[in-house]
């Protein structure tokens, strides 16, 4: 079977494309994968790193755009429409994928003309306006709340939450042999570990005011590793005042391998988009969060109050945020170890560990089923 995944622009649409894509050749490994996206480096970064292969066609982003870019962006619609037919008749796709983003409409509709099967994926409490407009054309719709599922044809409906990466299902000593290096966990001794992260290019306001809560964060100086994602932009000059002020741990532009970094982390400061709400919920993390906020929809603000009600995570707001709030937040969490525990085990309590298993047996049922069909 030939599965095609159409998803880019943003961690949030790769990584549980990814998560998909691994549990279809978990499940039967004479799965073929291809994912279509864009020329953004983002995509060819991940996907080479994950081992899949990424066809390339022309799309931008509509929303969010001035009425100029729009237009111009609507005006690559045929073209990527062409170049999508093209790649899902040479390759004999069976079935269809699209996570939402400006990748999706092309595929989807070029799968709808061939005849293909098509699923969509819907990871958000408030459904993006691509996957609005693709709903008709889908045979199944999945979606990680239930929230989302008025927003379609409730018969095509599926609630089955956010596929994420089995290395975050895994025992501890599985996914990795220990904490990073230079730290040693809540468990294994007196350093806790902090993991700061802003999404998958790094956000500049989480790492502008970590660095101004570094000061106020000496009495945890010799107790504390960090191992802090900043992104591209911001790795210097982060990775510098972290050297100034003494603390140890890792700071990087990009952490491939999350899973360890999340599973070792005794606290979480981080954006609060769908795929980290996930993993965040997977690995029963504690969570200091800061949604974007100029996401369209307003989704992360929307997944943010489902950990803060549930009792897992401390929701601070960009627009009031300071280094000193961000820092006593982290202190006063870090001091309460009952807290934590408390706060890991509501976390856990609102994680589905199923999602990609139970999307990818649905999706093979429905490509058997279709074969099954042709052959009456």
């Amino acid at each position: 079977m030939t599965v095609v995944i159409a998803a880019g622009g943003t961690g949030g649409h790769l990584y549980p494309a990814v998560a998909l894509a691994r549990e279809f050749l978990r499940q039967d490994p004479r799965t073929t994968v291809l994912f279509i996206g864009t020329s953004r480096e983002l995509e060819k970064k991940v996907l080479t790193h994950e081992g899949f292969e990424l066809k390339k066609i022309l799309a931008w982003p509509v929303m969010g755009l001035g009425m100029r870019r729009a237009a111009v962006a609507l005006l690559a619609l045929p073209v990527g429409l062409y170049q999508s037919l093209r790649i899902l008749r040479s390759r004999q796709a069976d079935l269809v994928i699209g996570i939402g983003g400006y990748t999706s409409p092309p595929v989807l509709v070029a799968a709808s003309l061939l005849g293909i099967r098509r699923v969509i994926l819907e990871p958000n409490a408030y459904p993006g306006m691509a996957n609005k407009v693709l709903g008709p054309l889908a045979d199944i719709i999945f979606v990680a709340f239930e929230a989302a599922g008025r927003y379609f044809t409730r018969s095509k409906v599926r609630v089955v939450g956010t596929p994420i990466r089995r290395a975050f299902l895994e025992p501890v000593s599985v996914v990795s042999p220990g904490p990073p290096e230079g730290a040693t966990g809540a468990t294994g001794g007196a350093n806790r570990i902090l993991l700061i992260f802003g999404g998958s290019q790094g956000a500049h306001a989480i790492n502008t005011a970590m660095v101004a809560a570094l000061p106020h964060l000496e009495a945890l100086r010799t107790s504390l590793s960090v191992i802090h994602q900043t992104g591209d932009a911001d790795h210097d000059s982060v990775k510098a005042a972290y050297e100034a002020a003494g603390f140890k741990g890792q700071v990087v532009p990009f952490v491939f391998d999350m899973p360890r970094a999340l599973r070792s982390a005794d606290l979480v400061v981080s954006r609060s988009g769908a795929v980290t709400v996930a993993e965040l919920t997977a690995c029963g993390k504690a969570a200091v969060l800061i949604p974007l906020p100029h996401a369209i929809y307003r989704h992360q603000e929307r997944n943010a109050q489902v950990m803060e009600s549930g009792g897992a995570a401390v929701v601070l707001s960009q627009e009031n945020l300071t280094g000193l709030q961000l820092a006593r937040t982290i202190e006063t969490l870090l001091r309460d170890p009952g807290r934590l525990r408390v706060m890991e085990a509501r976390s856990q309590a609102l994680g589905r560990v199923d999602s990609a298993e139970t999307i990818v047996r649905e999706c093979l049922a429905l490509v058997g089923h279709q074969a099954r069909g042709e052959r009456q």
